[in-house]
């Protein structure tokens, strides 16, 4: 896997570069609508734009479900997800039963923000899509999946101190860097053939 994404990292580098050369040697023959990144215009936008072509919901999306998953991970909450039930010990049970408890709370307090008329997440003309609550699909989806990883983590023990839920987080984030470079790569090549075409 850290093999795909240094070779689809590398790929897109070059891409960038040739891109960079093919948009100077276009705009050099005169050819119409293309700008060229070499240029005093190319250079101002890709300095002066740079951090607001990454800052863009994908990343914080991508930022939330990598902590969400680090914490679902470290939480060991799969396990018992994927055992038999006879082979769980009462402390496993006891916490899936809080977990599966905290779970349907926090589904019933979004349903009361988006089901009942006049909801605070809904949109002005009532509607569930576009709305307030769709733009917050996936943050409200990674909060539920961090809450029931850190419930089931504390109720059988994995997580003995805040600190253990906060490392959690900090390896979720570990293991998801590569897609945070091919992000960074990704985003550039596409903002760079927007500008250049």
């Amino acid at each position: 896997m850290r093999r795909l994404f240094s070779y689809l990292v590398s790929t897109l580098a070059w891409a960038e570069v040739l891109l960079v050369l093919l948009s100077w040697i276009l705009s050099a023959t005169m050819t119409e609508h293309v700008h060229s990144l070499l240029s005093s215009e190319g250079i101002r936008w890709f300095f002066g734009s740079f951090s607001a072509m990454l800052a863009s919901p994908w990343l914080v999306w991508l930022l939330l479900l990598a902590m969400a998953g680090g914490c679902l991970w470290q939480s060991g909450i799969l396990s018992p997800l994927t055992s038999h039930p006879s082979l769980l010990t009462y402390r496993h049970r006891m916490a899936l039963r809080t977990t599966v408890g905290i779970v349907v709370l926090y589904v019933l307090a979004i349903l009361a923000l988006t089901v009942v008329p006049h909801a605070v997440l809904l949109s002005a003309t009532g509607q569930l899509f576009p709305s307030p609550f769709s733009r917050a699909l996936v943050p409200i989806v990674s909060f539920g999946v961090l809450l029931a990883s850190a419930v089931y983590g504390w109720a059988s023990g994995r997580f003995s101190s805040f600190a253990d839920v906060i490392a959690s987080l900090a390896y979720g984030i570990q293991q998801a860097a590569p897609l945070f470079i091919l992000y960074v790569v990704a985003v550039q090549f596409y903002a760079s053939l927007k500008f250049v075409f």
